[in-house]
């Protein structure tokens, strides 16, 4: 059975090449550039959420993973948070994130952060 990722960012090219890099490695995707994916994952059960920390007019990444993390139901789903901020492995520890991918990111290392965390 595939892992299933919900896969969150804010540019939608940025999306749209991180959604094709896992479909082809064999994740089944469901990818968002609003946080509403998130209010669903009871039912999309994903393996692991990886989410932008700046996503515009929605809550930061990290307060996402943060509620994530401190919900019993949710807490042991892996999380991932995205950023383009030199800050972006403090923020990550900060919200219990369980990895982290700094942008701009190296495609085969951000197959292998998946991996390991799914």
């Amino acid at each position: 059975m595939k892992k299933k990722v919900v896969l969150i960012q804010d540019n939608e090219d940025i999306l749209d090449i991180m959604d094709q890099v896992l479909k082809e490695e064999g994740f089944d995707v469901t990818s968002s550039l609003t946080t509403e994916p998130v209010k669903k994952l009871d039912m999309i059960e994903p393996d692991i959420v990886i989410v932008d920390d700046n996503i515009k007019g929605q809550k930061k990444g990290s307060e996402v993973i943060g509620e994530l993390k401190s919900d019993p139901l949710t807490e042991d789903v892996s999380a991932v948070l995205t950023s383009t901020s030199p800050d972006v492995s403090k923020h990550a520890k900060e919200c219990k994130a369980d990895d982290f991918i700094q942008k701009p990111f190296d495609i085969d290392h951000m197959i292998d952060v998946v991996k390991k965390n799914s």
